[in-house]
């Protein structure tokens, strides 16, 4: 077979193959995505065709008030959760990593069990045990406050609360991402660095910490972008309350279109919160990157 018999087959399988995936992306990523731009320039309800209003809903988007209290509520919470999340994987992997055999398969498999639940039953768990009146972990805020409090009804414990139950339920992906970086670290390092007469904690400076940061980088990048969109928890355990001290930028296009039916309203909602995404998780990765040369 000649080489440009070859080439044509080869060229052919691979169109072959990665066209089920473009068809998907394309009828479920590309098309709603330039549908929603369209729709952000009209004034078009949640279902059918409106009347082109140009940047009239971005210019309301900017007198909106409670577009800035969601907006501020969203990186509030990733304030609470974004570097938490990180640094408590960090730590549960690196004392998982020191177990062997099947005891260390058992522990990794109770911190990653709540990641498999639906956010319905990890709300409904921490709904009960953070109750008012029956809660178990009342007791356990009664000493620290001197009173029960009803957590997700205060404003000041509502979003603190809501970035605990977060990390406990999605931090064992982490700690598996950051496993995997750890296992790819050579052991012979750790022996040198031992024969050189390195203390525990100049091994995980010197050898362990440069070696897991492009693994830290992207858990924090993935870990913005996933806070960001922060909706499903919200929802479920305070609905936005009290007085919006909850309410998220996803809960107001929510709101805005499948309440108020303002689709097009909705639709530049959704077009800035996906700018923001980008830009500070742009902006992120990059300076991680910088951060890991130096």
């Amino acid at each position: 077979m000649s080489n440009v018999r070859r080439r044509h087959r080869e060229a052919w399988t691979a169109i072959l193959m990665i066209t089920p995936f473009l068809a998907v992306f394309t009828i479920f990523f590309l098309y709603p995505t330039l549908k929603v731009v369209l729709l952000s320039f009209t004034d078009a309800p949640l279902i059918g065709d409106g009347q082109w209003v140009g940047l009239a809903n971005y210019a309301k988007l900017l007198g909106d008030r409670l577009f800035y209290t969601s907006l501020w509520n969203n990186l509030y919470f990733v304030l609470l959760t974004v570097a938490p999340t990180t640094v408590i994987a960090l730590l549960i992997a690196l004392a998982v990593s020191k177990l062997r055999g099947r005891f260390q398969a058992l522990v990794l498999t109770l911190f990653f069990l709540p990641y498999v639940l639906p956010v319905s039953v990890v709300t409904m768990i921490w709904a009960w045990m953070l109750d008012f009146q029956f809660g178990i972990l009342q007791p356990v805020i009664a000493a620290v406050t001197g009173k029960a409090v009803p957590v997700f009804k205060n404003p000041y414990w509502v979003m603190p609360m809501i970035a605990v139950v977060t990390i406990w339920w999605t931090n064992g992906f982490n700690v598996l991402l950051m496993i995997a970086g750890l296992r790819n670290i050579p052991p012979d390092l750790y022996e040198a660095a031992a024969l050189d007469g390195a203390t525990p904690w100049q091994r995980f400076w010197r050898v362990t910490w440069p070696l897991l940061w492009p693994v830290t980088a992207l858990v924090l990048t993935l870990q913005l972008i996933l806070q960001l969109k922060l909706f499903d928890q919200v929802y479920l355990l305070s609905n936005g309350g009290p007085f919006n001290q909850s309410y998220v930028v996803l809960m107001q296009m929510y709101r805005e279109a499948f309440q108020l039916n303002n689709g097009g309203y909705a639709s530049a909602i959704a077009m800035v919160l996906f700018l923001i995404i980008v830009i500070l998780s742009v902006l992120q990765f990059q300076l991680l990157r910088i951060g890991g040369r130096k």
